[in-house]
């Protein structure tokens, strides 16, 4: 197996939806500018609230992807 070298980045994704539309908000954003994703791990959940109800989900994901050796 050859050797590798990955990079982990930490990504807030944001959803009026769901916490899992937020994770792939921020999976699939990421995705248009970074090759080779690898992982994806859910780091924090939260919600943003106003006037006492929820407006919006957010999602930090940690994120790997393999540098390429070119």
């Amino acid at each position: 197996m050859a050797e590798s070298v990955y990079k982990v980045i930490e990504l807030v994704g944001t959803s009026t939806t769901s916490w899992e539309d937020a994770a792939r908000v921020a999976i699939e954003t990421a995705a248009k500018s970074l090759k080779d994703l690898r992982i994806a791990e859910v780091s924090k959940l939260d919600m943003k609230v106003e006037n006492g109800k929820v407006t919006a989900y957010r999602t930090r994901v940690k994120l790997s992807f393999k540098y390429l050796n070119e």
